[in-house]
């Protein structure tokens, strides 16, 4: 649906999300983040030892929450954990 075309002419029309990782002493922590592609702003994050789905919907959940964007007018964009170049 995004076809790589991450810009957004209103606010809550798209969404795109990532997960990454940092290392500590004590294992992974994992960080999820939801980032509204018109202001370039972290709407929602999460943080976890685990990657497990919880962790997504937490961060979707804040975004939710906080910006409570119309009904069917919002794209949520992931990768799904894609790595590599695309041509």
């Amino acid at each position: 649906m995004v076809q790589r075309q991450f810009t957004a002419t209103t606010p809550n029309r798209l969404w795109v999300a990532d997960i990454s990782y940092l290392r500590t002493w004590e294992g992974f922590l994992y960080l999820a983040v939801v980032v509204d592609a018109y202001s370039r702003r972290v709407v929602g994050w999460a943080m976890a030892d685990h990657l497990r789905t919880e962790l997504i919907l937490d961060a979707v959940g804040m975004a939710i929450q906080h910006r409570r964007p119309a009904r069917d007018q919002l794209i949520h964009h992931s990768d799904r954990g894609t790595q590599g170049e695309f041509n």
